[in-house]
């Protein structure tokens, strides 16, 4: 009984993180991989079919693999995180123009991201063979 609450419970966790990461897909102050690599380890650990389809995902899954196996990112993600933080970032403190506190938050948060972003371990991007 024990162990199918805890299944339960860390699927139904998973698929909020999924949610939130989708979310975070569009809203700039949501990160989007943080939440994904959290309900990728929720489904390690309870679903081996939603582990899968997240790792299968043409989306995420390429980098999500390589997490799981190395803990890392490569450069080309690295930059794809970043040019998305700051076309995001950028859009949203353009929209709110005249709200200065607010417009500076956004930047400290963005910054804060990108220096997380480029403090990851980078790997060589792994050739595709054809």
């Amino acid at each position: 009984m024990r162990q199918h609450i805890k299944k339960y419970s860390l699927i139904t966790l998973g698929l909020v993180f999924v949610i939130l990461g989708v979310v975070g897909a569009v809203l700039p102050i949501l990160p989007t991989t943080p939440f994904l690599i959290l309900a990728l380890s929720c489904f390690a650990k309870s679903s081996p079919r939603f582990h899968q389809a997240l790792l299968n995902n043409r989306f995420v899954g390429t980098p999500l693999k390589q997490w799981e196996e190395s803990r890392s990112l490569t450069r080309r993600t690295k930059v794809k995180a970043a040019a998305l933080i700051i076309l995001t970032f950028s859009l949203s403190i353009f929209i709110l123009q005249g709200k200065l506190p607010v417009q500076l938050g956004l930047s400290s948060l963005g910054g804060v991201l990108l220096f997380f972003i480029w403090r990851l371990k980078e790997t060589e991007q792994v050739e595709a063979k054809i």
